[in-house]
């Protein structure tokens, strides 16, 4: 007898269990899936560190990608060009040496990342060029002198 349901007078079922403190299986499911997934799945795995942010703007003679990599080197880039595919890569390690062997706990720091995009047929391969200031990799992608927009002109009527 102790599983009867009482039924108030609104015709609602009351639950009179006295485990409230024990989640069920369908509340302890709906806990996973809609709460935020752990930033450790949003980003590169075994870095902390998402994929930077590019800013990709077109002007008459060129293409400007601006990527935000704050605290690199530019030695630490990798930039390749490949069948029309333009690659950003870089890999950091560090290594510090310990000379104290009874540290506690030491982290190993490891990032990486890889941005590759498809250039338009309209862009000069050969003479692409990248710079490295205050933690924004600029790359210049000129455009063929067939593929810039020319300026407007008037025609004469003769």
């Amino acid at each position: 007898m102790s599983n009867l349901v009482s039924v108030p007078k609104n015709g609602s079922l009351a639950n009179n269990n006295s485990n409230q403190n024990f989640p069920t299986l369908s509340n302890w499911i709906d806990d996973i899936f809609n709460r935020d997934l752990p930033s450790v799945f949003t980003s590169n795995f075994n870095t902390g560190m998402t994929l930077p942010k590019v800013n990709i703007k077109e002007t008459a003679d060129a293409f400007i990608v601006e990527m935000a990599v704050p605290g690199l080197k530019k030695s630490d880039f990798n930039i390749d060009i490949d069948n029309q595919l333009l690659s950003i890569s870089t890999e950091t390690k560090d290594e510090h040496e310990a000379k104290d062997a009874h540290y506690t706990r030491r982290e190993f720091g490891y990032s990486s990342f890889k941005r590759t995009f498809t250039l338009p047929e309209s862009v000069d391969d050969d003479k692409i060029n990248a710079s490295y200031n205050e933690g924004i990799l600029n790359i210049l992608l000129p455009k063929k002198e067939e593929a810039k927009q020319k300026p407007a002109r008037s025609i004469k009527i003769s």
